[in-house]
């Protein structure tokens, strides 16, 4: 192995920053938005008013802008409204606060960038009528700017800044490591942000003035849409020169016409040995910043703050000022007073001060988030999960005090941001992060007022309005929601210090970082005879993650396994359906009705059945033909069936009316030959069929008397064009989505009544859109039934990243012609690619917006998201002198959906196969299958795509080979299941399984611990994992102290110990035991099958099975082996433990494991392993092997490790292990002259995280990962020159990450189809990082290697980079100032290279022929490679 590829296969999910900001609408937006009834289309505006009303109470929402590690997403915030609010009955399924029954967040954009994100700020002016935009900043010293372009539904930069390379190394001042990256925060009024680099150079990014464009003036639709801010210009103040050294915080303050920035810096430091002496280090300066003279006075300062100041808070106006958050207190300070609050009793004031007010309980508040509920009101989320909240007492004039109180217990959190006037999210690295409504109780001396609200968000948004108040209707729902009382014990001198604020969880985002170790088991359903790649599906990812009270052991899965109810053996299946009958009697909700028949088409004829019974003898189906398609028409009254030659309807089970398909008689009356139809598409009350000759027909439905009549449309007639294939989008809903695009939307209450609103059948408004893809790539919309068309893209089979309508967008751009010689090849390979299926669909939720689909024959899979964009204003003149000039195009372009575009989406499906156009449909929309709605991709590598807040989680499914057929089940034995039957010829009825979790990147399942996992292993006869856990336990202080110091030294301790009563008398500390649970087969339950607890103060530190040889009954033993370590201060030497405990061999013994060896050792016991029946041992620095006797452990050998093993890894007879500070060594075993012996060390110094061999058939690599997020791979070659005789081990390629790879796991990769000479002892490593991502390192071969490179090459400066980022930069190894030597380039990004799927067509081949090969050939490499390395 030279050469290897990294790629992830989940993502970051631990979330690092949060933030709000009007990114994709404007405040005033926002209000119109939630002010207008919902239903803005149509006559019933008025239907129900109170429904209309109800979400005005919560006020314009911001987006949340969420960042994990590299990952970018911004979501918005929706929210339910109760739809009756006077009935109070209705609270019983969920908690109603402030007319919300729910909220949930929905993606609007996500991006994966080639640099982890450093700091974020949302640059906003408060006014009403501008967006916010993002500022982002990178190590080093980059800045971005991203704001949102409706023109593409997505963030685009508007400006980068840059102040690292040579003319910028004036800034470092030599230096070369930084405690702590950039950090970027900016002006509340917009005016300015400024960034923090290098430690003491501040930034200083100036806005430009509104109504400036910085792309230049030529772009009409920038003034249409509210304009963003924008940064103009920056400039650099060194902080040393304002005799700063060093810098702890920095914020900008409210309520000054210059925008002021407070900066909190130590003068000199302190130590914790010296804070009797010298306590009292920090101080706060303000400076006032004037952007135009580049000038920065000092306005006022305050000096003698405590040490442990971190962290300042701006106050919002009317109050304005800051607070400075300490760990043990919190000081308010502005430019006339100040006042401080004490937290617990290790707070120090200064000398001769006023006697500061002291919290009635005790807290710290060291690493606190915080954000503002409103004006007045701060919460903090603590260390341990707590939320607090802090008044800050104004009366008008000046602040009087500070107010704490206690709240409810909540998540560790990471960042904390409010989201307009009720809502706030916590972002949590530890644990799923969530979004909170809040709601204030109502003071009585105020009314309850619903004014216009619309009108009161001037100044700053997010405080938009003192307390939004609860009309008194609603005030008998809060009660049901648990309150807690904000009473303070001191005289409520101000309205607002008796208030109550309820808390109610609305939704949350899943996290399974941070991963700190995970072991690889077999899951309940899984199949013992299963072989190849179905095979992998039998196992799972069993994780620990989360940390303290949120700790989980987390089951991840890469691949879907459904819960097998029941299956038959139907060879020769080409399709199925399901579908319902509703005679006209019986009126059920269309929610929960349950399929009546199942119909089965084999190769020659079809089945039906009823309840899963065969009733095929008394039913009128055509059982003899093969069905193409069946579905429900006239509102499920009657059922459709449609086969090659013909169609019948029919009501239950008898046939109403029959249909053979013809060609047209008009051209030929005499020879009426039959015509087959090769596809169908069928959306109430319409039938879309393909034929066989490329053209279409329409069967038209009439609800009267049940019937349908075969229409030919006039349209195809004409033009001799083929169709590759159609398909009908019915779009339905109290407000269809496509009518918000036509161009006359305003002025038509919507074109479908006219048509088919005369029968006296009543329905949901919907229109019905006819689809068609021709083999020329052209995708036109018609409307039916009448064929007119109202969109139409002229290269859809490209896959280009935004599509636009082609008639009512003149292009003003003339596209150059590119020379003949390149088109010639380039049109080979286009004509082969067609369209072979489409579908379009809206899944549910208000604020949804419809997908289209096209399956391409080679197995790629386009999808697009629509949106409306109406850039058409400005070019409205120039539309109707269109070339031809014909006035048919002017009258057409008036109903055209003029505002639709849809933008590509990225989805990870790799179906690498050639489609023929006559194949079965692959795939299937489904509504509800396990509560989950998507669509299901079948065919060779079948694939299932939910749609989760409106984004696709894609989740392949392994364990039967290629699905040919797949539809829904719901009935009374199968509820929301599903059935798919396998090319081997066997029908499956389904469920999916219930524990896991779907909307993530990989399936999970969470189990609560209440504790902290820190190491998992997995003992594979009895299928037990056996995991390290700690808990959190609250002693006494006396218990602690004594136990931890000498004897003889606890005497005094008691003494001194019963002078400071204030002291508190308890300390938390962690209790460590292993717990072995097993994963209940029937029920999927996470069961403790046993608890080994630790003694007091003994930490285990590793838990693995090992396999030992008896030297005794030379017999080999499986046993769990633990190992320990002491932690009792710096005063006591350093001990630990190795105990060896049996697992019992019958079910029903009281004990499932016994300790059979426990043994005290020098030295913590970090790492254990088992090298070919002996026990190899990791205490403190040195290494021993150990032989078993059955009730001993004698040594054999030792090395002598330098200073602290971490990880210990074996193959054969080769260690490989990890030091904390030193690198890897690189040992072998003799068993002759029983020694360790040293082959070779990396020189370098390291500190290192993980280690692991890396096998590709007879080469052994060696893989290291470190504490600056890197990845090296080396090798041992003592042949070669500078191995210095084989001393040192070689570099063969070094990787930056980007994340804390916590853990290395070796799985055997699976050979492929591709090439034939595959080595087949090739293994991956799959590694965990601390950030809750998942990904691999796979050795790939030289040929491979060397294409898919100078590929990566080319895409760098072929693909626009979000953000302006250098994927080549990105992933150099950072050596964070320390001396490195550069190591081979031998590493391939899969991370850069998944662009090349989403750019066109066209650039595809193009990149292709530069770097000498074909797109096939990269594409088959793709899915080569991620085939071999679909491990779960």
């Amino acid at each position: 192995m030279s050469y290897a590829a990294y790629k992830m296969m989940h993502w970051p999910t631990g979330i690092d920053y949060c933030a709000a900001g009007f990114i994709t609408h404007s405040p005033a937006e926002a209000a119109a938005f939630s002010s207008l009834p919902p239903t803005i289309s149509g006559p019933e505006v008025d239907v129900d008013s109170s429904a209309a009303r109800a979400p005005q109470r919560v006020g314009p929402t911001p987006n949340l802008v969420v960042v994990a590690a590299n990952v970018l997403e911004v979501y918005a915030v929706r929210t339910d409204a109760v739809m009756g609010a006077q009935d109070g009955g209705t609270s019983s399924l969920a908690a109603v606060l402030d007319g919300i029954s729910g909220a949930r967040l929905e993606l609007v954009c996500y991006y994966r960038l080639h640099g982890n994100i450093e700091s974020m700020a949302v640059l906003s002016d408060g006014t009403e009528n501008t967006r916010d935009s993002i500022a982002l900043a990178f190590k080093d010293a980059k800045v971005a700017c991203l704001e949102f372009d409706d023109s593409i539904n997505g963030l685009r930069t508007s400006s980068m800044h840059c102040f690292e390379g040579p003319d910028w190394l004036h800034l470092k001042r030599g230096r070369e490591s930084f405690a702590f990256g950039p950090v970027i925060k900016a002006d509340p009024q917009g005016r300015c942000g400024a960034a923090l680099f290098y430690g003491l150079q501040m930034i200083i990014l100036k806005a430009a003035q509104v109504g400036q464009s910085f792309v230049g003036e030529d772009e009409p639709t920038r003034m249409l849409s509210s304009a963003a801010v924008r940064i103009d210009s920056s400039y650099v103040i060194d902080l040393r020169h304002l005799e700063m050294n060093h810098i702890k915080d920095f914020t900008f303050v409210h309520g000054y016409i210059e925008p002021v920035l407070v900066i909190l810096h130590e003068q000199e430091p302190t130590w914790a040995g010296r804070i009797s002496s010298k306590n009292q280090t920090c101080m706060i300066s303000a400076f006032s910043i004037s952007m135009s003279l580049k000038q920065h006075p000092m306005i006022w300062s305050s000096a003698k703050l405590p040490h442990d100041a971190y962290q300042l808070l701006a106050v919002p106006p009317p109050i304005s000022g800051i607070l400075v958050i300490c760990a043990n207190s919190i000081h308010y300070h502005s430019q006339s007073t100040s006042c401080s609050l004490a937290l617990n009793s290790f707070s120090s004031q200064p000398d001769g001060s006023p006697e500061t007010l002291k919290t009635s309980f005790h807290v710290e508040l060291d690493a606190a988030k915080a954000t503002w509920l409103s004006h007045d009101i701060v919460m903090f989320s603590s260390k341990n999960g707590e939320i607090l909240l802090l008044t800050v007492v104004y009366d008008g004039r000046s602040v009087q005090r500070l107010d704490l109180m206690k709240s409810k217990a909540s998540i560790l959190s990471s960042g904390a941001t409010t989201l307009g006037s009720s809502f706030f999210f916590l972002g949590s690295h530890l644990a799923d992060s969530l979004l909170v409504q809040f709601s204030f109780g109502v003071p009585t001396s105020v009314l309850p007022d619903l004014a216009d609200e619309s009108a009161d968000i001037e100044g700053d948004p997010p405080f938009a309005k003192r307390l939004k108040r609860i009309p008194s209707d609603v005030l008998q729902d809060v009660n049901s929601v648990e309150e807690l009382s904000f009473h303070s014990n001191s005289v409520p001198n101000s309205l607002d210090s008796a208030q109550k604020i309820s808390f109610v969880v609305r939704d949350a985002l899943i996290n399974v970082g941070p991963l700190k170790d995970f072991a690889y088991g077999l899951r309940t359903n899984s199949d013992p005879n299963a072989a190849g790649i179905a095979k992998q599906s039998n196992y799972e990812l069993v994780c620990c993650s989360g940390h303290g009270k949120n700790g989980t052991l987390s089951a991840l899965q890469q691949s879907i396994r459904p819960d097998l109810i029941t299956e038959v053996e139907l060879p020769s299946c080409t399709g199925i359906w399901t579908v319902y009958y509703k005679s006209s009697r019986g009126i059920i909700t269309e929610d929960n009705e349950y399929h009546a028949y199942l119909i089965i088409s084999l190769e020659s004829r079809t089945m039906t059945g009823d309840d899963l019974g065969e009733v095929t003898e008394t039913v009128d189906y055509n059982v003899q033909a093969s069905t193409i398609a069946a579905g429900n028409l006239f509102g499920r009254r009657r059922v459709i069936q449609v086969y090659a030659k013909g169609a019948r309807v029919l009501d239950g089970s008898f046939m109403t009316q029959e249909l053979n398909f013809t060609m047209h008689g008009s051209e030929s009356s005499l020879t009426s030959e039959p015509l087959a139809a090769a596809s169908a598409s069928i959306a109430d009350p319409y039938v879309l069929l393909k034929m066989v000759d490329g053209t279409v027909r329409l069967l038209v439905g009439d609800h009267s008397n049940c019937t349908i009549s075969v229409n030919a449309p006039t349209v195809f007639a004409s033009s001799s064009e083929r169709i590759s294939s159609c398909t009908l989008h019915h779009d339905r809903g109290p407000e269809p989505w496509l009518r918000k695009a036509r161009t006359d939307a305003w002025l038509s209450t919507g074109i479908g009544e006219a048509t088919d609103g005369n029968d006296g059948f009543s329905h949901d408004q919907s229109d019905i859109y006819c689809i068609i893809c021709f083999e020329s790539g052209k995708l036109e919309i018609f409307e039916v039934p009448s064929f007119k068309c109202v969109f139409s893209v002229e290269d859809f089979v490209s896959g280009s990243a935004i599509l636009s309508d082609d008639l009512s967008h003149t292009k003003d751009a003339v596209i150059g012609v590119p020379d003949a010689t390149t088109v010639s090849v380039k049109k080979e390979e286009t004509n082969n690619i067609k369209i072979v299926e489409l579908a379009m669909h809206r899944w549910s939720g208000q604020f949804s917006r419809p997908f289209l689909f096209g399956l391409l024959n080679d197995g790629t899979l386009l999808c697009y998201h629509a949106y409306c964009y109406d850039g058409s204003e400005s070019n409205a003149q120039c539309a109707p002198s269109s070339p031809n000039g014909s006035s048919d195009i002017d009258n057409a372009s008036d109903s055209r959906l003029r505002s639709l575009r849809f933008h590509r989406v990225s989805i990870d499906v790799s179906a690498r196969d050639d489609i023929s156009s006559f194949t079965r449909p692959r795939i299937t929309i489904f509504n509800n299958v396990g509560g989950y709605e998507g669509l299901f991709l079948g065919g060779p590598r079948p694939t299932w795509v939910f749609v989760c807040r409106q984004r696709f989680r894609v989740h392949p499914q392994l364990c039967d080979g290629p699905i040919v057929a797949f539809t829904v089940l719901h009935n009374v034995n199968c509820c929301h299941g599903l059935i798919y039957v396998t090319s081997q010829g066997f029908l499956k009825i389904c469920q999916l399984p219930s524990a896991y979790n779907y909307d993530n990147y990989w399936p999970v399942q969470k189990v609560p611990l209440h504790g902290t996992p820190h190491q998992v292993t997995y003992y594979a006869e009895q299928s037990l994992y056996s995991l390290i856990v700690s808990v959190p336990v609250v002693r006494p202080l006396t218990q602690v102290l004594s136990s931890m110091a000498d004897q003889e030294l606890g005497l005094h301790i008691e003494s001194d110990f019963t002078v400071g009563d204030d002291l508190q008398k308890v300390y938390t500390v962690d209790e460590f035991e292993v717990r072995i649970m097993e994963l209940e087969k029937p029920s999927g339950r996470w069961e403790t099958r046993f608890t080994i607890p630790m003694q007091p103060f003994e930490n285990a530190l590793t838990v693995r099975i090992v396999t030992l040889q008896n030297t005794t009954t030379k017999e080999n033993e499986t046993l769990m082996a633990i190992g320990t370590a002491y932690v009792q201060g710096e005063d006591v030497a350093a001990r630990g433990r190795v105990l060896l405990f049996s697992f019992s061999k019958t079910e029903n013994s009281q004990n499932l494991v016994t300790e059979v060896y426990s043994k005290e050792s020098k030295g913590a016991v970090s790492a254990v392993a088992s090298l070919q029946g002996h026990l190899l041992i990791a205490s403190g620095p040195k290494i021993t092997l150990n032989k078993w006797t059955g009730s001993e452990l004698t040594a054999v050998a030792f090395y002598d490790a330098p200073l602290h093993v971490v990880s210990l890894n074996i193959v054969k007879n080769f260690i490989l292990f990890g030091d904390i500070h030193k690198s890897i060594y690189f040992l072998s075993w003799k068993e002759q002259g029983s020694q360790l012996s040293l082959l070779a060390k990396d020189f370098g110094s390291l500190e290192s995280f993980a280690t692991e061999f890396l096998i590709d058939g007879s080469t052994l690599s060696l893989v290291v990962s470190d504490s600056d997020k890197n990845l090296q791979i080396f090798y041992y070659a003592p042949k070669m020159v500078e191995s210095w005789k084989g001393q040192k081990l070689l570099s063969r390629a070094e990787f930056h990450v980007g994340a804390h790879v916590s853990k290395l796991l070796r799985i055997q990769m699976l050979p492929t189809q591709g090439l034939v000479s595959e080595k087949t002892n090739r293994f991956a490593l799959v590694f965990g990082t601390l950030d809750g991502g998942i990904g691999c390192i796979a050795p790939v071969d030289e040929l491979t290697f060397r294409r898919l490179q100078s590929l990566q090459r080319k895409l760098v400066d072929a693909v626009p980079h979000v953000c302006g980022l250098n994927p080549r930069s990105f992933r150099h190894f950072k050596s964070n100032g320390k001396a490195h030597r550069p190591g081979p380039d031998n590493i391939i990004d899969f991370e850069l290279l998944s662009h090349y799927e989403m750019l066109s067509l066209g650039e595809q081949l193009d990149i292709a022929q530069q770097i000498g090969t074909t797109r096939s050939q990269i594409l088959s490499n793709f899915s080569d490679f991620l085939l071999s390395t679909s491990f779960l």
